[in-house]
Parts: structure tokens; sequence; C-alpha cells
């Protein structure tokens, strides 16, 4: 299958008919660090406005989008886990004359899924998991005629993580999110329009003066201006175990955004003290990686008594200096992003620095601050992890796609302690010690139960996922 997304979604609808087109955009710039390839709006009536590129870039385009205009829409900011970065798979997508749809995350039985499209009309477009099930979502809506029926047959056929905002012909807005809530989807409301929102994360609301109200609830749809002209609430799927993603708190989320009732920032800043807490290391100071890592690394600095500083810092004047090297699509564009960290020698120079980030995935951004914190004149380098080791693929929307690309993996596979890993780790970056966290501590830093936490990318456990045997076998 071609790209699979774990992305950002904007659905709005104003009750008093006020144009949302404004606040879509801005709400997808606050979701910018979910998404960087491309960007795109739809209203009803029109085909849907995409570029290529970041979403702030919408101001380049204002004479076009004044075009855009009406009482609700929806829109999307794209990151690709398999590389396919081109317009033609920038969202949202039209479907027919039915309905235009965004889409955060992955759905792993699309091949089988697409098998069923295809047999009933061959010449669609199935390119990527997105196509697939919004193709099928169609096929289903012509039989039933009723969002709610199709809704509740797509999830017994779909195997997967999606958080969908769609808008369809009559200028309804529906934000629908999988039985398990694998990724995040939540609603606002702007009091003054009286425009109800549905974002992936609860900061694009700040960004639009609105209110956070609640996250949807896993497979629950919210349907925004049907016939009540309001807020409605549906449940498509039976309740089930959640499996909420474990990195969304460490890495993707916004720090500001509030995600099934856990403030992010705080679960950061938590998950810090827990590391220093697990196993003390001993250094003069502490260090984040920017800038996800922050509150971690402030939350250890407080814990362990160590100085914090900053020592590493983003070139922001640069193309590339705000953006975040784990989305981009391409390693050379990994590389690039990291390369824009400038090490501040006066913080670093002749000091046993503790280096605090949130994952070490590849190893590329790591090999690239190992580098730069040796060159700046550290005297020893040593790292805290607040992701415990990642050992498997994520099936659910994160660009974990192969183990033998996994650091971890690569250099400590068989292992199972924590610790054991961190060495083995730590001999393969050229660095003094790595402390990794764990499962358990994770855990009670998101303060979340463990069980409706997925760590499957940790611990290899797909139980929650009902994986096919072929994708089991292969990958895990």
């Amino acid at each position: 299958m071609g790209a699979k997304e774990a992305c950002a979604v904007v659905g709005a609808y104003s009750t008093r008919g006020t144009d949302v087109v404004q606040k879509i955009l801005k709400a997808l710039e606050a979701l910018q660090h979910r998404g960087q390839e491309s960007w795109g709006v739809a209203v009803a009536g029109k085909p849907a406005f995409k570029r290529m590129g970041l979403a702030f870039n919408w101001v380049n385009f204002a004479r076009e989008l004044a075009q855009y205009k009406g009482p609700s829409g929806i829109g999307h900011v794209r990151y690709s886990t398999k590389g396919r970065s081109n317009l033609g798979n920038a969202q949202p997508i039209q479907f027919g004359n039915e309905f235009s749809m965004g889409h955060n995350g992955t759905i792993f039985n699309s091949e089988e899924l697409k098998k069923t499209v295809l047999s009933q009309r061959a010449s669609v477009d199935c390119s990527t998991d997105t196509k697939v099930v919004g193709q099928r979502l169609l096929q289903i809506l012509r039989e039933e005629n009723d969002w709610f029926w199709t809704l509740e047959r797509l999830a017994k056929e779909v195997k997967g993580a999606y958080s969908l905002a769609i808008l369809n012909k009559r200028g309804e807005v529906f934000a629908v999110r999988d039985p398990r809530g694998y990724r995040p989807l939540s609603i606002g409301f702007h009091k003054k329009s009286g425009t109800h929102i549905a974002a992936s994360e609860s900061c694009a609301f700040a960004a639009v003066d609105a209110e956070f109200v609640r996250d949807v609830e896993p497979g629950e749809m919210i349907r925004l201006g049907g016939p009540k002209r309001g807020f409605e609430s549906f449940r498509f799927a039976p309740k089930m175990e959640p499996a909420h993603c474990s990195f969304e708190y460490t890495y993707f989320a916004h720090p500001s955004s509030v995600i099934n009732g856990v403030n992010v920032y705080e679960a950061r800043k938590s998950v810090g003290r827990i590391l220093a807490r697990r196993k003390a290391m001993k250094g003069k100071v502490v260090i984040p990686v920017p800038d996800s890592a922050r509150p971690a690394a402030l939350g250890y600095s407080t814990e362990s008594g160590i100085p914090l500083d900053e020592g590493l810092m983003k070139d922001r004047y640069r193309r590339k200096g705000s953006m975040r090297s784990f989305i981009e699509p391409r390693q050379g564009g990994r590389e690039e992003v990291v390369k824009r960290i400038i090490p501040i020698k006066e913080t670093i120079k002749g000091k046993d620095v503790i280096v605090v980030d949130d994952s070490v995935v590849r190893g590329t951004s790591s090999d690239i601050i190992v580098e730069a914190l040796r060159a700046a004149g550290a005297k020893s380098i040593k790292m805290a992890i607040t992701f415990p080791p990642i050992m498997h693929p994520c099936y659910m929307g994160v660009d974990f796609p192969n183990r033998e690309e996994l650091l971890a993996y690569r250099v400590a596979r068989g292992e199972t302690d924590v610790d054991a890993i961190g060495a083995k780790v730590a001999r393969s970056l050229g660095v003094d010690e790595v402390r990794y966290n764990d499962i358990d501590g994770l855990a009670s830093a998101i303060g979340l139960p463990k069980e409706s936490l997925c760590y499957a990318c940790v611990n290899g456990d797909y139980s929650k996922l009902t994986l096919p045997e072929r994708a089991k076998g292969s990958k895990a």
C-alpha cells in the first residue's frame, strides 16, 4: 500500500452562518507539528484547495482562498509514513459528489479492503489507505443513505487507526474516532461565532480563541450541523478497551494539548521526574533536545537536583529551523533538520552533560547531536530517554515501519531488560551511558491505566490490533 498517514484533521461548523475557513487555516497552523508535507481545506460545493509545504503558507494564497467561504468546512495537514509526498495524496480528498475527508491514522487491512472496493468498481483510485477507506465509505453510504449506519458497517470491516473529519455535500461535518481511540480527536466551541470545532488536538482551539469541550470518545461520531443545526453524538461501535498511543504523550502532541483527559506538558514533566528517580545518573548539567524534550528535562532536573540549561538550540532563522526531524519523509530531510540544532559551547565545554530526549528511533538524530556535543567540548555525555526502547514496528500511523531501521532492535535484538538495551545503545552511539524509561514509568507519568495505552512498538504485543497473521510473521 502507498502512503499511510499520522497527520492532523480539523472540522468546523458555525450555527450562525459565519465563515469558518480562516478558523480552519489558523487551526492547521497550530497543528503543524503533526504534519509538514502538505495542507488543504474543503468547503461544500468546491474542490478541495491543497498545496504542498507548510500550512502557514496559506497567506501566500489569500486571493485564491478568498473564494473558499462557508459556514462549514474541514482541513488537514499531512505526514506520510511511507514517503509518497505529492499533491495527489494531499488531503482532504473528495469522494464522488458526496463528501470530502481528512484522515489521521493507518488502516492496516487496506489491501483486503481494497479488493472489496475494486470488486464493485475497478477504476477507482486506491493508491493510499485513506483513499481505500474513503472509497469503501462511499460505497456503503450509497447503499445505506444514512451516515450512522454507514459508519457502523464500516467499523466492522476496517482494522486500524482512524480519526476522520468528513464534510458532506449538505455542509454537515462529522468527527469520527475509531473504537480503540489510537489517535486523538477533540471538540471545542467558539462562543462568539457559535462555531463547533473538531480537531486532532486541543491546542488548535487556543489558536482561534475557542474553548476545549471534551475528547471525542473512541467509537463515537459527532455530527456538526445536522437537523438540529448543532452538536449531536452517536456511538457507531460498542465500547472496548482503548489503546491510546503512548508516543503521543512524549513526542507527537503539542505540550499545551489535553489528550484523553491528560495535559501533555504535565505528563512530560512527570516522565522526566520518574526517569530521574528510576536510575540516577551523575552529571553537571541537564540539556534538553529541542523542542519536545524540554518539559521532561525540566522534570529530570527538578527531581535530580542537577541544573537545567539550554545547550542545544534550533536555528529558527533558517528554512527548516522550526521543523521536526522525525516526521520528515526522507532520511536526508531528517538529517538536514537535526543539523540546524546548534550547540552552545559555554554550556557544554568541559562538563558532564546529561541529554534528555523524547525517544531514540533510528538513531539519526542522536548520532548528529552526540557529534555536536563532542565538538563543543563535552567532558562526558549521558542520555536519558523518556520513551522506552522501540523494538517493533508500528501499524497505527507512526513511522516505525521496519525493525531493521530501529536502533535498539539492531544493537540489542533478543534483549528484554531495559538497562541492558540502554548499555548496548550507548556503545552504538559512543556515549557514556543511556538510560531508558520503562513501560510502568511511562504509564505512571501519563496518569492513565497501563492497559488503556498501546505499547506495541516497545513490547511487540499486538493483541489489541487483531493483526493479520502475515503481518505478525513478516514485521513483528
